[in-house]
């Protein structure tokens, strides 16, 4: 998992990369010769005719110059068309033309001496209009003009361009490259994250795929909002505003429903619900669009208020919405929300001030940073669903070993079963007749000579070990706890330490006590003291000479917890993780046994223990039971 979304990530900063450097080598405009046109003449029309000629426009009236950095002229009412005169210049290169970088119109015209030399009518709804026209030596000092009708912006709205016909190609290429490459990145993000959806299991095909989506569309939209595909491939220019439309009813279900697996359904499922009517509404008018293409455009004005004026209203009720409750989450430090706020922030902020720009020029502006914002906000919703994922795999990995961990628990306990099981059927019988045979082995051994009394000895010897090995399986067979009283902790370390000192001193170590009077736990007082003995015991034997023994105790969250620490050999890891299995010993004569009776007491007593050692450093074995109080 941790290879599939690196690999993901890689591929897109790869994208983002790519599409940096070469919007870096992009120039900002070539002007060819330093020439360009920056005032000319309009006038107005109440009835627009493409084909009026030359003669009929100079023997207009009323002409008025116009300034391609001053005042917007206003359009007079009942105005359907204008009609802009232009200047030309003495050329300076052997192929001049011109770059008109922005006209709007949805009709335009351009007529010089000669007759018509550029003419498009677009039947669709887009009206930027960018034109590289070639020009000829005998047109200099002439007047061209240019013929616009439109129903809503219009004019010549940017210096005209004059050079080279080649240099001026490159410049408008490489001027309207920006969207188009911002799009495409997009979009190959889009596919790439939808070719790795095959590799991820159904619980993240939801958010991924809407994001998926979110990114596609976004893409689609940056793409078919520029004017380069209107200007070098206009012929599908209405199939280019189909898909506009399209990936904008795709964009806004999708993203609602990214939102809604992030966040979750919302305020009694307001999210869930407004994304089923974003659904139905974006369905309906899909609907609407077929039937308008299909009846030839009889029902665009229907088509144009259900997808343009109503579908932005419910725009702002979504962004209002949704910033609203992820506002709310970013308040409660939902860190998810924090980036997304962020990420909407740079979104917005840029949209907002574009509008603002857009409405203070009349209109007379294209927007273009949003498209960055769409970019900034698109990386804030991938690294959203990166953090998720990465959530995800860290719980993934943590129920894994909860399970191994359950897992060890339970083959533990089947082996403590079957022993168990073993011990309770096997130990009694074996007692007897060992309890008989020491009987009659001591009559011997008052009968007999002193060379013979020594080996009997040491049956005898052998006999009481077998029956103390019984012992420990019959106590863990039934580890009931007998009698359960209060205990002081610190008095029943004074009698385990009496009994331990001798054999402390005998292996050269020193047992020091630090407990407080005033620790009590519940639990039988033979068992407590035969678990620890075992503990300590096993502490001393590991010194093998000098060597310190400190035991410590505290109350803390309601739990008694006593320390064992001593500075013997230790244990590595793979020792460690064995201890409490039956049979399991590092002592040369062990059997394990005792260790596995003191971890069965323990847990009987609704105590754990818990085991930390170094080898060569030594080992510290660490108790807690409730205390008195929580019992």
């Amino acid at each position: 998992m941790k290879g599939f979304f690196k690999t993901v990530a890689i591929l897109i900063v790869l994208s983002i990369v790519f599409t940096c450097a070469v919007l870096m080598e992009a120039p900002d405009q070539v002007k060819a010769d330093g020439q360009s046109i920056a005032e000319w003449q309009i006038i107005w029309t109440d009835q627009f005719d493409p084909e009026i000629n030359i003669d009929q426009l100079e023997a207009m009236q009323n002409w008025e110059s116009v300034k391609a950095i001053g005042p917007i002229p206003e359009r007079p009412e009942g105005a359907d068309g204008q009609w802009v005169k232009l200047d030309l210049p003495a050329f300076q290169t052997s192929s001049p033309a011109l770059l008109f970088e922005k006209i709007y119109g949805r009709q335009v015209v351009i007529r010089s001496s000669v007759g018509m030399i550029y003419e498009s009518n677009r039947t669709y709804n887009y009206g930027i209009n960018t034109i590289l026209l070639p020009m000829d030596h005998s047109n200099e000092g002439e007047s061209i003009y240019i013929g616009i009708k439109t129903d809503s912006r219009i004019g010549l709205q940017s210096k005209v361009l004059v050079g080279d016909y080649s240099e001026l190609q490159n410049s408008f290429i490489k001027n309207n490259m920006t969207d188009f490459i911002i799009g495409s990145a997009l979009v190959f993000i889009a596919i790439v994250m939808l070719i790795c959806s095959l590799f991820l299991k159904n619980e993240n095909l939801s958010s991924w795929f809407s994001l998926c989506l979110v990114i596609l569309s976004s893409g689609t939209i940056v793409i078919t909002y520029s004017s380069f595909l209107y200007s070098l491939f206009g012929k599908f220019g209405e199939w280019y505003v189909i898909l506009f439309d399209l990936s904008l009813l795709i964009l806004l279900p999708s993203f609602t429903s990214f939102f809604e697996s992030i966040f979750g359904k919302g305020y009694r499922s307001i999210i869930t619900k407004y994304k089923k009517f974003q659904i139905g509404y974006s369905l309906f008018c899909i609907l609407l669009m077929v039937i308008n293409l299909l009846s030839n455009n009889q029902f665009y004005d229907y088509y144009r208020i259900a997808s343009g004026t109503l579908i932005g209203l419910f725009m702002i009720i979504q962004l209002i919405l949704l910033i609203t409750i992820s506002t709310i989450y970013t308040i409660r430090g939902n860190q998810e929300a924090i980036i997304f706020s962020i990420g909407f922030a740079v979104f917005a902020g840029l949209g907002l001030g574009e509008l603002i720009w857009f409405y203070s020029k009349s209109e007379y502006y294209d927007l273009f940073l949003w498209k960055w914002g769409v970019v900034c906000f698109l990386i804030a919703l991938i690294i959203i669903l990166g953090k998720r994922f990465a959530r995800n795999h860290e719980q993934v990995v943590e129920y894994s070993k909860q399970l191994e961990m359950f897992n060890n628990e339970l083959q533990r306990s089947e082996k403590m079963e079957i022993i168990s099981e073993l011990a309770a059927s096997v130990a009694h019988e074996v007692r007897n007749p060992l309890q008989v045979t020491r009987g009659f082995i001591q009559l011997l051994v008052a009968k007999q000579s002193s060379t013979d009394k020594v080996y009997l000895s040491m049956a005898l010897e052998e006999l009481d070990r077998a029956s103390a090995i019984i012992t420990d399986f019959l106590t863990f067979a039934k580890p009931e706890v007998g009698k359960v009283t209060v205990l002081n902790i610190l008095n029943e370390f004074i009698h385990i330490e009496g009994i331990l000192i001798p054999m402390a001193n005998l292996q050269g170590g020193k047992i020091s006590v630090h407990i407080p009077q005033d620790l009590h736990i519940k639990g039988n007082s033979s068992k407590f003291k035969q678990a620890f003995i075992n503990i300590l015991k096993n502490s001393i034997e590991s010194l093998h000479g000098e060597g310190d023994i400190h035991v410590w105790a505290y109350e803390e969250n309601g739990k008694v917890s006593i320390h064992i620490k001593d500075t013997g050999e230790g244990m590595d890891e793979e020792v460690l993780a064995r201890l409490g299995e039956p049979y399991f010993s590092n002592k040369t004569k062990g059997t394990g046994l005792g260790l596995m009776v003191t971890f069965r007491i323990i847990e009987v007593m609704n105590g754990k223990i818990h085991f930390i050692s170094e080898k060569g450093v030594g080992t510290e074995a660490i108790v807690r039971f409730p205390t008195a109080k929580n019992v």
